[in-house]
């Protein structure tokens, strides 16, 4: 049998994790270390596999319930080979150090499970309830996959150059950096957005770090929908951020 098809052959490399393509994660297990992945990612696997359902403690669980941020996780152990994919999307792998990664839920595929994650609050200028508004912090040292809709731009932040980003768009960035997420006005008035732009929400980043944009907006938070009323429409419902409270452990 010939086929095109037969030239998408199994990478073969001795790298604990490592991508078979753009859109597909490969992790190599030998027994000792367990990767933790999104639920209903795995595409295939070789070898002596199993997958467990990762027991969310009660802290994770209340802060899930009450932020709509966080991982639904399964445990991959065993010895063999797992694939994983979600959706055609581009997968990136990231060695996650003393500096932290901060990012969206919505964009990791898997992770070590030597890392520690924890859902944070971002701080708002105008106490906004919209997307970008509760995130993950992951410490610890390990690798983790994100996932993006196209190829990414990842941005430096200097402290001479600060960075601003659509709060749809942006994925992950370094914990260290300070944060504020603003509305994208000429006035001091959050109602009022610069006529049919389109433009939205955005967070600024200062400090020391990068920035990890995809080229791909979501809809809210300029549409959130948080209580009722015309300040949950405008993201600004009882569950806003309040001033000075970048970095804070929800709880």
């Amino acid at each position: 049998m010939q086929s095109p098809l037969f030239a998408y052959n199994e990478q073969q490399t001795q790298d604990h994790w490592s991508l078979q393509n753009k859109q597909m994660l490969r992790v190599a297990l030998g027994g000792h270390d367990d990767v933790l992945a999104r639920k209903g990612t795995m595409v295939a696997y070789q070898g002596l596999v199993e997958f467990d359902a990762e027991y969310q403690g009660g802290q994770r669980a209340h802060a899930r319930a009450h932020t709509g941020e966080g991982l639904d996780l399964m445990r991959c152990h065993g010895q063999g080979t797992v694939y994983f994919a979600n959706l055609a999307q581009y997968i990136h792998v990231m060695d996650v150090d003393h500096e932290g990664l901060t990012v969206d839920s919505s964009y990791v595929l898997a992770m070590d499970s030597s890392l520690h994650h924890e859902v944070i609050a971002v701080d708002s200028l105008y106490g906004i309830s919209g997307s970008g508004k509760y995130q993950l912090n992951i410490s610890g040292r390990g690798r983790i996959a994100l996932m993006t809709s196209g190829a990414p731009l990842l941005l430096r932040v200097t402290p001479e150059q600060y960075v601003n980003c659509d709060a749809d768009a942006i994925v992950a960035w370094s914990t260290g950096l300070r944060v504020q997420m603003q509305a994208q006005t000429h006035s001091s008035g959050v109602f009022r957005r610069r006529g049919n732009t389109g433009e939205g929400w955005e967070l600024s980043f200062m400090g020391s770090g990068f920035a990890l944009v995809q080229p791909s907006e979501l809809l809210p938070p300029q549409h959130a929908a948080l209580g009722s009323g015309l300040a949950a429409q405008y993201g600004m419902g009882q569950q806003g951020a309040h001033g000075q409270n970048q970095g804070n452990v929800w709880s």
